[in-house]
């Protein structure tokens, strides 16, 4: 029942993701982090599917990193690559203009893609991305891995600003903001059953 329960969670959390990335963040060419920044580059230069570009890097990136995420996590983690993947790519055919105006979108947007990659934590997977290469780099260099993170993705961030407009570091460093609040606060929620009280 727990297996059950943590693949439909993991379904969910996966799929808002995706939705997040791509109904209100990609329209707007604005990367959720750096392996979404590489896959809107590759997409905006030679046409690639976002969809694919993500689970290119992702897979690769797990292959790199499964001793250090333990063989079940990472095949958890495939899984919610996928499901995320396969909605980008279904998302992009849907929503292929942006929906409303860029602030009004990366907020929508922040708020899902934090509460999908916080359902994702919160079972025990990872969204995937460039925090795998920032805890490879990190056993290899002995630096912080969220300073190589930050690293990473801010030059992500800076070549895609300076490729399709610069406006797109500042909103895409608010929806890092927002979603990151919100994925510590799915992460960390606890909810207190009710009982009822009989007179």
């Amino acid at each position: 029942m727990f297996v059950l329960q943590r693949i439909v969670w993991l379904t969910v959390g996966a799929f808002l993701q995706g939705l997040a990335m791509a109904g209100f963040l990609f329209p707007h060419a604005i990367p959720s982090g750096g392996a979404a920044g590489i896959a809107i580059l590759n997409d905006y230069f030679f046409h690639v599917p976002l969809g694919l570009t993500l689970w290119t890097i992702n897979f690769g990136l797990l292959l790199l990193a499964i001793n250090k995420l333990g063989k079940l996590t990472a095949l958890w983690t495939i899984y919610c690559v996928a499901v995320t993947s396969v909605t980008v790519d279904w998302m992009t055919a849907l929503v292929p203009q942006p929906l409303n105006m860029t602030i009004i979108d990366v907020i929508y947007g922040a708020i899902i893609f934090g509460t999908g990659v916080g359902i994702l934590f919160r079972f025990g997977a990872s969204s995937g991305g460039m925090d795998i290469l920032a805890l490879i780099l990190a056993k290899w260099s002995g630096k912080r891995p969220g300073t190589i993170l930050f690293l990473i993705n801010s030059f992500v961030l800076l070549v895609t600003s300076v490729t399709i407009g610069i406006e797109i570091i500042l909103f895409a460093l608010l929806c890092q903001w927002i979603s990151t609040r919100i994925i510590d606060f799915v992460r960390t929620v606890r909810f207190q059953k009710k009982t009822k009280r009989y007179m």
